[in-house]
């Protein structure tokens, strides 16, 4: 059962919309410029900020979460950064969106795969249970595909029980799924998508666009407010 639900630091770019945490720290992506922060997990006692190992530049646009698999970073490109930013040409294309395969060292986009149904997406998490496979949500038919990475082929489908997912967590026994319009994170069950536990953020905590496991807790980061909080379980 969560027991607490906290800020832990403000994140270095000033729209975090997803996270990921690695054996090297956690990494941030900014929704405006598609920068990648990698930094440590800890703060700054007096200005709350986390220190900085390194940051990279990325082809992705209107970036909106994140995950880590096959020694790379993947990106989901929401449609374009015009909202943000000048359009680049390696921006996705209005109306869809797109999974950015990108080297974690220089940011070099490494391949591109188009959301299965089309439309936009909000959430990706690759399957540390089973190699080689990767969730992606999509915003049109409100739905988590998990894909084969190698040939991007569709191997399973659940149903998200709200709108807007946002993020998603793979666990032994389930697979949890953010819902920031609901300020609630979901554990789907792997076969048919039944709910089998939820999590409620209270008003008065950061909003959850992103998550990722953090040992035996979750990290999400808010893009409204630039914070990275911290759920923690008994």
């Amino acid at each position: 059962m969560v027991t607490k639900i906290e800020k832990v630091f403000r994140s270095p770019y000033a729209v975090p919309n997803g996270l990921q945490v690695t054996d090297d720290g956690l990494w941030i992506v900014d929704q405006i410029t598609d920068r990648v922060a990698l930094v440590e997990i800890t703060a700054d006692p007096d200005y709350t900020v986390p220190k900085l190992i390194r940051d990279i530049p990325s082809e992705c646009s209107n970036t909106s979460g994140m995950t880590f698999g096959e020694g790379a970073l993947w990106l989901a490109a929401n449609g374009p950064g015009e909202r943000w930013r000048t359009v680049r040409d390696t921006d996705a294309k209005p109306g869809t969106g797109e999974i950015f395969k990108v080297d974690p060292a220089t940011g070099e986009t490494l391949g591109r795969y188009p959301i299965p149904d089309g439309g936009g997406t909000h959430g990706v998490e690759y399957d540390p249970y089973d190699e080689g496979h990767i969730w992606v949500q999509t915003l049109k038919n409100q739905v988590t595909h998990k894909m084969r990475t190698s040939d991007w082929s569709i191997q399973k489908t659940l149903p998200l029980p709200h709108g807007r997912g946002h993020g998603m967590v793979r666990v032994e026994d389930g697979l949890w799924s953010t819902h920031t319009s609901d300020r609630v994170i979901v554990k789907l069950d792997l076969k048919d998508g039944t709910p089998l536990d939820v999590i409620e953020v209270p008003e008065d905590c950061p909003e959850p666009h992103g998550l990722s496991i953090y040992g035996d807790d979750f990290l999400y980061c808010d893009a409204a407010s630039g914070w990275v909080a911290k759920i923690t379980f008994s």
